[in-house]
C-alpha cells in the first residue's frame, strides 16, 4: 500500500495505461454525478419526504460537498487507485483498518451495481420487453463487467455517450416542467407540503439518507487516478472539484 515511485512527470508511474484526459476525467465525473441513481431514487426520495424533496437533497448536498473536497484533496496528493483504503492507510497505518474499509467499499460497490442493474430491469426494461427482473439484470452486469474489461478507453469513451443521453433526458424533464408551470398546470405550493404522518426532521433525514446515494461516487472518480495523465498536477482534483460543483447544480432539476 505504500506509495509507488514517482515519475519525471511528477506521475505515480503505475502498469495501467494513462488514457484518461482531462475533458473525459471531467465527462467521467459528471456521469457519475447524473448515473442512474438520478433516475432510480428520485421517486423513492420523493415518498419519504413529500413535495418538499429539495429539503433532503440540500441536506445530502452539504454532505457530498464536504466529501467531494476532501477528496480533491487527498487525490492530488496520492494520486493512487485505491481510494479511501489508501488515504485511511496513509493516515493510520493500520492493516486492519485499511482491510475494513476496502471490504466496505467494496461491498457498497456490490450493492450499487445490483441496486442498479435490478432498476434498470424493472422500470426501464420493462418497457420494452417482460422478461424476469433477476436473469435481464444478470445479464446486464455481465455487458457492463465485459466493457471494463477490454479496457479504460473504451469503458469511459463508452460513458461520456451514456452521460450525454442522461443530460439530455434530464433536460426534457426539465423542459417538461418549465411548460407545465407556465401553462398553469403546477403546484408551487407542494415545495413546502411534506409526508403526512412524518415528523419534519425524520422526513429530511430520511429523505437526506436516499439522496446522499445519488450524489456519491468520489471513489469511482479517484480510483482512475493512475489511469489519468498527470494525476499529481490537478488532474483529478479537478474532476472531484467538478464533481462537487455538479453536485451543487443537479438538486435543483430535481424539484
Amino acid at each position: 500500500m505504500e506509495a509507488s515511485a514517482t515519475a519525471a512527470d511528477g506521475a505515480h508511474e503505475t502498469p495501467l495505461n494513462r488514457a484518461i484526459s482531462q475533458k473525459m476525467l471531467l465527462v467521467f465525473v459528471l456521469g457519475d454525478v447524473l448515473g442512474a441513481g438520478i433516475y432510480a431514487l428520485v421517486g423513492e426520495v420523493a415518498g419519504a419526504v413529500g413535495g418538499a424533496i429539495w429539503t433532503a437533497f440540500l441536506a445530502a448536498l452539504v454532505l457530498a460537498v464536504f466529501t467531494a473536497f476532501a477528496y480533491a484533496e487527498l487525490v492530488t496528493k496520492y494520486p493512487q487507485a485505491g481510494g479511501a483504503a489508501v488515504y485511511a492507510h496513509r493516515a493510520f497505518r493500520t492493516p486492519f483498518l485499511t482491510f475494513m474499509i476496502a471490504f466496505a467499499v467494496m461491498a457498497s460497490g456490490i450493492t450499487s451495481a445490483a441496486t442498479l442493474s435490478r432498476a434498470f430491469a424493472g422500470d426501464y426494461f420493462a418497457e420494452f420487453a417482460d422478461l424476469p427482473i433477476v436473469p435481464v439484470a444478470f445479464v446486464f452486469i455481465i455487458v457492463v463487467a465485459l466493457v471494463n474489461f477490454r479496457g479504460i478507453s473504451e469503458s469511459v469513451k463508452l460513458n461520456m455517450g451514456l452521460t450525454l443521453v442522461e443530460v439530455i433526458g434530464l433536460a426534457l424533464i426539465v423542459l417538461i416542467g418549465i411548460v407545465a408551470l407556465l401553462n398553469g398546470e403546477g403546484e408551487p405550493g407542494r415545495n413546502l407540503e411534506f409526508t403526512p404522518g412524518t415528523g419534519v426532521p425524520l422526513a429530511i433525514l430520511g429523505g437526506a439518507a436516499l439522496s446522499f446515494y445519488a450524489l456519491i461516487g468520489f471513489e469511482d472518480s479517484v480510483n482512475v487516478a493512475e489511469e489519468t495523465r498527470e494525476p499529481s498536477r490537478g488532474r483529478c482534483s479537478e474532476g472531484c472539484c467538478w464533481r462537487a460543483s455538479s453536485t451543487c447544480w443537479s438538486p435543483s432539476r430535481r424539484r
